[in-house]
């Protein structure tokens, strides 16, 4: 039987960082920039195009599994990002949302969930309220520079490239979660 597993980044994760993500029963995700590259892609016809890291949307399920309610907050309208979600069984989606902090205001009151218990991932300024209300302000090292400056934690991995799933492993970590998520894959 294998000891407790720990991700190579959690070295780089202090105690104080744990302690504050410890307490998080809701992560609200922005898309552009985070669960993607920040990149859109036209085709000729004009249809739109964004990829979305596979690696995120399996950290995403292994959080909701441990009981972390997830939403998404997007300034743009996008049936890709609509079937995504639902792919991912994410249930709170608020899309054509500018006003994210607002966005996020009424999750807080529909959900019951104090502003110290959510984590608000973004990475641009639209973010940026949202990401000071939150209890845990999150961005990525391709985000921002204003943004970096306010959240309390910048992933390693830039957004779209499994920025999104560290945060995950990051939750699961603070909420002793890792092991029994992951171990099921270890067995014989």
């Amino acid at each position: 039987m294998m000891g407790e597993l720990k991700s190579p980044l959690q070295e780089a994760w202090t105690e104080a960082l744990l302690a504050k993500a410890a307490h998080i029963k809701l992560v609200a995700l922005d898309v552009d920039g985070i669960m993607s590259d920040g990149k859109i892609y036209f085709s000729a016809k004009g249809d739109e195009l964004k990829g979305f890291n596979i690696l995120d949307g399996l950290g995403l399920k292994q959080i909701m599994a441990a009981g972390i309610i997830v939403a998404v907050i997007t300034g743009r309208s996008s049936p890709l990002t609509e079937k995504r979600m639902r792919d991912l069984g994410i249930h709170h989606l608020m899309q054509g949302r500018e006003d994210k902090k607002v966005a996020l205001q009424e999750l807080v009151d529909k959900l019951h969930i104090l502003p110290e218990a959510i984590a608000y991932m973004g990475d641009d300024l639209p973010d940026l309220p949202a990401i000071r209300y939150a209890g845990f302000g999150v961005t990525v090292p391709n985000g921002y520079w204003l943004v970096r400056e306010h959240a309390d934690y910048c992933t390693r991995a830039n957004g779209g490239s499994g920025a999104v799933r560290e945060l995950c492993d990051l939750l699961l970590t603070a909420g002793n979660h890792l092991n029994a998520t992951l171990m099921p894959y270890l067995e014989p």
